[in-house]
């Protein structure tokens, strides 16, 4: 699973992007709208955000570019939001206008459970899956709940901390993986240091169903960028690499 930054460098490079992920083999993708205050991304995704930004990008162009793609993006899209940009819109529009465009769910990682579970059925009802996070810290309760009110798949956040590569995946994740898979049916996908296919056949090998790889991937389309490379290559190339170390 994928994760981009819409408008990092240009719109035009995002929509390239998700069709290069999509033809290496990508299952979904996570399509972050830029957001000047992403409390919960380490710096190489707050860079992209802040690139994003710079270039001009706003919601309103980021779901233009999403219905543009419509009959050849086949690829599940999830929306990563934050709490402000949603509230804003407000809760109903948002969730009307994002499923219009042709995405398939939507991640809010600041969103309180309890508006989470407020969120859910305004989300269902627009034909989106609301997907929630649980932290290593989570209560088992709190969690048990969580795994009641997350649709589509609920994200296991590795580490208690922000995005970013990490050199190793934390071995309590395993025990968190099946802790989640004993209180529902709903499919576990663990991100937050996924740096490359060590750690995606790590975290698969523990139970997951998916691996959510964010800042390695933009990593590498900035360097390409910055090295006079195709980062839209970079992406599609990056993909490949995971999807075959998955299969294998």
């Amino acid at each position: 699973m994928p994760f981009l930054t819409a408008g990092d460098d240009s719109l035009a490079t995002t929509r390239a992007a998700l069709l290069a992920l999509q033809q290496a083999g990508a299952n979904l993708v996570e399509l972050g709208i830029p957001y000047s205050d992403p409390l919960a991304d380490g710096p190489v995704i707050q860079a992209a955000a802040s690139r994003a930004l710079a270039a001009g990008t706003t919601l309103g162009a980021v779901l233009e570019l999403l219905s543009s793609l419509k009959g050849e993006l086949q690829l599940p899209v999830v929306l990563f939001t934050y709490s402000n940009p949603l509230l804003n819109r407000g809760m109903e529009r948002f969730c009307s206008e994002a499923a219009a465009a042709g995405a398939a769910g939507l991640l809010v990682p600041d969103l309180p459970l309890e508006e989470g579970e407020r969120l859910a059925p305004i989300a269902a009802a627009a034909g989106l899956d609301l997907v929630l996070l649980v932290a290593p810290t989570t209560p088992a309760e709190r969690m048990a709940r969580i795994v009641s009110a997350s649709r589509g798949f609920t994200y296991l956040v590795s580490v208690t901390g922000v995005t970013g590569e990490r050199s190793q995946m934390e071995s309590r994740v395993a025990g968190l993986v099946q802790q989640l898979k004993a209180l529902g049916n709903t499919p576990v996908a663990v991100g937050f240091g996924i740096s490359g296919v060590d750690q995606a056949r790590q975290v698969r090998d523990w139970g997951a169903d998916g691996a959510i790889v964010g800042s390695a991937l933009v990593k590498r389309m900035a360097e390409a960028r910055r090295d006079g490379g195709d980062p839209v290559l970079a992406a599609g190339n990056f993909c490949r690499e995971l999807r075959e170390a998955l299969d294998n």
